[in-house]
């Protein structure tokens, strides 16, 4: 557990602070990286996340209800990000859409972080490296949108980095409190298929906003095979 925290504040810190290196992040290979990131996390829930789910429940018509609502509940906080976790740059002038943003990411980062505190009992000799390097992949570009937002609404480095540290934290105190939080297996299961649904949200999300004109794009398409085929590689190690 450890290990996984010390990752996912490095690589969210790290990404974030790449703002101030990086000043075209909407390049092309900026949206390459948010493809392959959205094929990952969508094919490791379609092979990990949601055949463990299933496999090990009971009421599989009540795991979907969940999936659905982690799915809605993904689109409604995306109301007050727009778009941040797959890597969309919005101006924020007003403090109180500047402050839902992270209100919601950190919303969204708690409960994604819960996915790491449980051991899969499919895939116990890895556990959840596959999801947490799916975490990761998604948190980097979302890392970067932040402070782009909050380097333009403070106007000071220091503010936005220490809203950076505390988004970064997020996911790591999920995984945290998860186990320490008392619940039954079902309760387990539709936390689970919560984060699912939100995954699936952002992964569709992205693939359908990385191409509008439907344009032929051979380098994105190329990240979306490399992603899907990293996912396959990973978990069957």
């Amino acid at each position: 557990m450890v290990l996984n925290i010390i990752l996912l504040v490095i690589s969210t810190i790290g990404a974030g602070l790449g703002y101030f290196l990086i000043r075209n992040p909407q390049q092309s290979s900026f949206k390459s990286v948010l493809v392959y990131a959205g094929a990952y996390l969508f094919s490791i829930t379609i092979i990990h996340i949601l055949p463990e789910l299933f496999s090990e429940s009971d009421t599989p018509y009540e795991l979907g209800i969940w999936l659905l609502a982690g799915f809605f509940l993904q689109h409604i906080l995306e109301y007050f990000t727009s778009g941040v976790e797959h890597g969309h740059i919005h101006s924020h002038n007003h403090s109180s859409s500047a402050y839902l943003v992270v209100i919601a990411l950190c919303i969204h980062a708690l409960l994604e972080g819960s996915l790491l505190s449980h051991p899969s009992s499919s895939h116990a000799q890895h556990e959840s490296e596959t999801i947490l390097f799916g975490i990761i992949l998604h948190k980097m570009p979302a890392a970067f949108a932040l402070m782009a937002i909050m380097n333009d609404f403070f106007k000071s480095k220091m503010s936005s980095i220490i809203v950076l540290i505390v988004f970064a934290l997020m996911s790591p105190i999920g995984l945290v409190l998860t186990n320490f939080i008392t619940l039954d297996d079902k309760g387990i299961q539709y936390l689970f298929a919560i984060v699912g649904g939100s995954f699936l949200h952002i992964s569709t999300t992205i693939f359908v906003e990385s191409n509008p004109g439907h344009q032929r794009d051979f380098k994105k398409l190329i990240a979306l095979f490399l992603g899907v085929l990293s996912a396959i590689l990973v978990e069957s190690l």
